[in-house]
């Protein structure tokens, strides 16, 4: 049986940022679920960098369907999990169910992978204290708030915890979860 790895996300959820590593992480072979408020179609959004604008836009993205709810979720099913971004884990970070699920996954020190945004899951749960991670550049006074060493580059890793700012860092991104993955819960 292939090792399972957990996706947090919810409506508005940065697409790439979802269907990538959920893509990425199939291809080598774990299982891989979505989880999210409820089970339902989700809909994601797009966030593009375009000349004149102070920050991002958002279209709208593709939809997808939750594979269970939070609250369905036991996180021993699980080797490790991905935190994605957007708009998402603004109202997302104040689900009790979430931060349950986020505690015990820093509290077994299984991997994790975080990005753009999704650390303020994680920061909410209290599992960014005295780590070193990167996120979205306008997340650095949350990050050090929680606790955090900021780093603006394109991959932080600090042990089994990998950050990346945004989806145009997803190679790095992916390629140190995966050496990471490969030594904690390596595919047999």
């Amino acid at each position: 049986m292939a090792p399972k790895i957990l996706i947090v996300t919810g409506d508005a959820a940065e697409s790439l940022e979802v269907l990538y590593p959920y893509q990425r992480l199939r291809e080598e072979g774990y299982e891989v679920h979505i989880a999210a408020p409820s089970r339902k179609t989700l809909r994601f959004v797009v966030h593009d960098f375009e000349p004149g604008f102070d920050t991002y836009t958002e279209k709208p993205g593709y939809t997808w369907p939750a594979d269970l709810a939070f609250s369905e979720v036991d996180p021993d099913d699980y080797v490790a999990l991905v935190v994605p971004g957007g708009r998402a884990p603004e109202y997302l970070r104040n689900d009790a169910d979430l931060r349950t699920i986020l505690s015990a996954f820093f509290d077994t020190d299984r991997p994790v992978a975080q990005i753009c945004h999704g650390p303020l899951m994680t920061a909410a749960a209290g599992a960014l204290k005295n780590r070193r991670v990167t996120a979205y550049p306008a997340l650095e006074p949350d990050m050090e708030t929680a606790g955090a060493a900021f780093e603006d580059t394109e991959v932080v890793v600090d042990g089994t915890l990998v950050s990346s700012r945004a989806w145009p860092d997803h190679s790095a991104w992916m390629r140190e979860f995966l050496t990471v993955l490969r030594t904690k819960a390596p595919v047999t």
